[in-house]
């Protein structure tokens, strides 16, 4: 298979929470790069196409963009 990615990814395990329009819900971190990362969820269908993410250790804040969707694994983009 080709990898696609413009940068390289880290593997993580990071507790963090994806937040939109007053709903939030905790979700885990499983690989991070320069320009978005991984996200294990519990159920992607109710992942907005934006939403903000917290991380639970340090509390960073990103805005982020859903791309794509594997089961209960969701991949975003920085914006």
């Amino acid at each position: 298979m080709e990898e696609r990615r413009k940068h390289p990814r880290v593997e993580a395990d990071e507790a963090a929470y994806i937040s939109a329009g007053g709903w939030s819900t905790r979700c885990r971190i499983v690989n991070v790069a320069a320009g978005g990362l991984a996200i294990e969820v519990v159920d992607p269908s109710y992942v907005p196409p934006r939403f903000q993410l917290m991380t639970e250790k340090d509390r960073l804040v990103r805005n982020c963009r859903l791309i794509w969707t594997n089961q209960n694994r969701i991949g975003v983009m920085f914006e």
